[in-house]
């Protein structure tokens, strides 16, 4: 099997090529690449490799901005600190998603799959196969929630998404907040939401912000690379984008 790996951590590619030797020795890595330019370029100008595994925050940015650039036929398999792209990277050529650092046994896992993917759907050399086979697990097609049923005081209230303006955290307690500026509280975390919405409609803002693309009047330049997103109604704190994700949240404004 060649692998690929888009990673620029360089602890990160040792552990990750560690593991993946003592997994099976018989893997060949192809490259290693730390950068979404020259990602493109080398898959413009390489055969695709069998496998690719790839971080998401590289050093000139974000690696869902190489398959704006490049169609990639072969699986993905995702390495990353950060959960809230899990929904973004299913809508690329993902077959999973691993969080750092990574354990052997998931990372087992993950090839265990590719391989019984790849089986399912006989030739390994056939194009056409791997795309149904990543085709088989994308979650475009998955039913996102269209409203939240609320407690208020002995009171059930139900809620549509499109009412939504913005989650937020505060002290551990989520809260919903509409379009309305109406406030709830919520038994959910940030993080179970965001498995629960659609990615087009919200997006994972920070730790403390979930905001609805409807709820957006507009963004800012702020300091040091971030962004600052103003929204309908004024919230607790500034809702900031980090330097990193700034590229990632203006893909999202405008896909």
């Amino acid at each position: 099997m060649k692998i690929l790996i888009i990673e620029d951590e360089a602890p990160a590619f040792r552990r990750l090529q560690k593991v993946l030797e003592e997994i099976n020795p018989a893997i060949e890595i192809v490259e290693v690449i730390d950068s979404v330019e020259e990602s493109v370029m080398w898959l413009r100008n390489h055969n695709e490799p069998d496998l690719i595994f790839m971080d998401i925050q590289l050093s000139d940015g974000i690696s869902f901005e190489i398959f704006e650039k490049i169609k990639i036929t072969k699986p993905v398999i995702f390495t990353t600190a950060f959960d809230e792209y899990m929904l973004k990277a299913f809508k690329v050529s993902s077959i999973d998603y691993l969080l750092k650092p990574i354990k052997k046994e998931d990372l087992a896992l993950s090839l265990q799959k590719y391989n019984d993917l790849k089986i399912s759907f006989g030739s390994s050399n056939s194009s056409v196969d791997l795309n149904e086979l990543i085709g088989k697990i994308r979650m475009d097609d998955r039913k996102f929630k269209s409203r939240f049923l609320l407690k208020q005081g002995e009171k059930l209230l139900s809620v549509e998404t499109n009412d939504i303006a913005y989650f937020f955290t505060k002290n551990g307690v989520v809260y919903l907040v509409t379009q309305e500026d109406k406030k709830y509280l919520m038994d959910y975390n940030l993080d179970e939401l965001m498995n629960q919405l659609d990615p087009e409609k919200f997006y994972r803002a920070n730790r403390q912000y979930l905001v609805g693309f409807s709820a957006i009047q507009a963004t800012h330049k702020y300091h040091k690379g971030k962004l600052l997103v103003e929204l309908a109604h004024k919230t607790e704190e500034p809702v900031t984008i980090s330097a990193e994700k700034a590229s990632d949240f203006k893909n999202w404004l405008g896909s």
